[in-house]
């Protein structure tokens, strides 16, 4: 009787090890369930546009719901932090704007404690970059930069301009505008950069920076007219739309849109997020919908994103300095 009784006893924990090796493996896929990607602004902006497609396209990869979530609020601050401040486990993504970097240094500017800091990211992958277009409505008796600059100065404090919020990413263009000429006009901030051509197209405001993708479907329906581009060129898909550097009027500036994590995401956890965005920005469907709303796909893998990103918030810190306390202005 002692043999059989030894083998039972051999066999026994080969067995379990049998079965609890699948269950631990099972646990380190990646993704398992549903992946969120939050964007920090209401629907209808650059955020919103470049992420449903987005997310479209990850979800084939992925085999797993990609859902959408709409934070705004502070001028992307609340959907940023949340992400910030996400469990850094994959499942909870931003699709983040060039203004992502433009919140922190205002804070600091203010003496505020900091929604977020930069460093509480890691970056996947640039998925668009477009400079913004200054729109107005059209019953504003203007056809270019030079005529609406004199109406301006004009009308010193009565033309209002909307933006996406308190140093958004519409913001920081206009207030670039503003200061060079040295124009004062109403700011009308809005949750985001939808609100703020919605407040435009009712005729609330005359003028807001619009990013090509938010715009173009109002410009081809006159319900907007663009006269000047942010771009270091002009843009292929607004060819007849002059640059500032073309007046002689040396600023530049892009809205961005990138996918990002929490910081502690695991590496091995990034590298398929990586690898899922590069191929989902080969996704036909996601390429039409791009070309779609004239904005073209400017892919950067994370580490050539970093230092975009990097440089980008440098300039736009200085910015802010330039700019100084936006809110305190009567």
């Amino acid at each position: 009787m002692i043999i059989p009784l030894l083998r039972i006893f051999t066999v026994t924990p080969l067995v379990l090890t049998t079965f609890v090796a699948p269950n631990a493996v099972a646990q380190d896929a990646f993704p398992s369930r549903a992946v969120t990607l939050i964007i920090p602004f209401p629907p209808g902006g650059v955020a919103d546009i470049t992420g449903r497609p987005t997310a479209m396209a990850m979800e084939k990869v992925f085999k797993q719901p990609v859902a959408l979530v709409n934070r705004p609020g502070a001028g992307g601050a609340v959907g940023n932090a949340a992400v910030a401040n996400a469990k850094p486990d994959g499942y909870t993504l931003l699709m983040a704007l060039s203004s992502i970097s433009v919140i922190p240094a205002a804070d600091e500017l203010f003496n505020r404690k900091p929604a977020y800091l930069l460093d509480q990211f890691a970056p996947i992958a640039l998925i668009s970059a477009d400079p913004t277009i200054l729109v107005s409505h059209p019953s504003l008796p203007v056809k270019n930069l030079k005529e609406l600059v004199a109406l301006a100065r004009a009308k010193r404090g009565q033309m209002s301009y909307s933006s996406s919020g308190i140093y958004g990413a519409l913001h920081m263009p206009m207030e670039m505008f503003l200061h060079h000429y040295k124009l004062k006009m109403r700011h009308v901030p809005t949750t985001g950069g939808g609100p703020a051509l919605t407040t435009l197209l009712g005729g609330h405001v005359e003028l807001t920076a619009g990013g090509p993708a938010a715009i173009t479907v109002h410009v081809k329906a006159g319900k907007l007219r663009p006269h000047v581009s942010w771009g270091a060129q002009r843009h292929p898909n607004y060819p007849e739309v002059p640059t500032f550097k073309e007046q002689g009027v040396d600023i530049e500036y892009s809205i961005w849109a990138g996918l990002m994590a929490p910081r502690a995401t695991p590496e091995p956890v990034l590298k398929v997020l990586r690898e899922t965005v590069r191929k989902a920005v080969e996704d036909a469907d996601f390429k039409t919908a791009m070309a779609r709303v004239n904005s073209p796909v400017q892919y950067l893998d994370a580490p050539e994103f970093a230092r975009y990103w990097d440089a980008d918030a440098r300039r736009l810190a200085a910015i802010v300095k330039i700019v100084g306390k936006v809110e305190d202005r009567k």
